[in-house]
């Protein structure tokens, strides 16, 4: 389903050691690698895509197309495509999708639900061989 289209480019960065404080609004993709203390929301109607990488962290609403985590999240994960949570992800909030794949070692503390009330869930598990 997301292997056909083509993803965003990355055209912004906060880069490790700095420190974001506000609201922060982005169209496309971006790349967290340092702290930011606020919302971080894609706007548009276009795809968009955000990675927080492993020495990032995030207090505040997390929204994009596609989110990759490997940091921390201090607040909700609304991602109306694929949510995709590495080995070092650590959530604490309410995790809304509508693709997860969750790595072993990802660790939400909060509830987690999809976008769409469906009677099997569209949960990805990393390790599966099924392709």
């Amino acid at each position: 389903m997301f292997g056909k289209k083509a993803q965003p480019p990355i055209r912004s960065l906060v880069g490790e050691g700095m420190s974001v404080h506000g609201e922060l609004r982005f169209t496309e993709g971006l790349r967290i690698d340092g702290e930011v203390q606020g919302d971080v929301i894609a706007t548009g109607e276009a795809r968009s895509i955000l990675v927080i990488s492993e020495k990032a962290r995030v207090l505040g609403k997390v929204k994009a197309s596609h989110v990759i985590i490997n940091g921390e999240v201090h607040g909700p994960v609304l991602c109306d495509e694929l949510l995709e949570l590495q080995p070092k992800a650590r959530i604490v909030g309410e995790v809304r999708y509508e693709v997860l794949e969750m790595h072993p070692g990802a660790l939400i503390d909060g509830e987690l639900r999809p976008l769409r009330s469906t009677d099997k869930p569209t949960l990805t598990l990393a390790a599966s061989n099924d392709a």
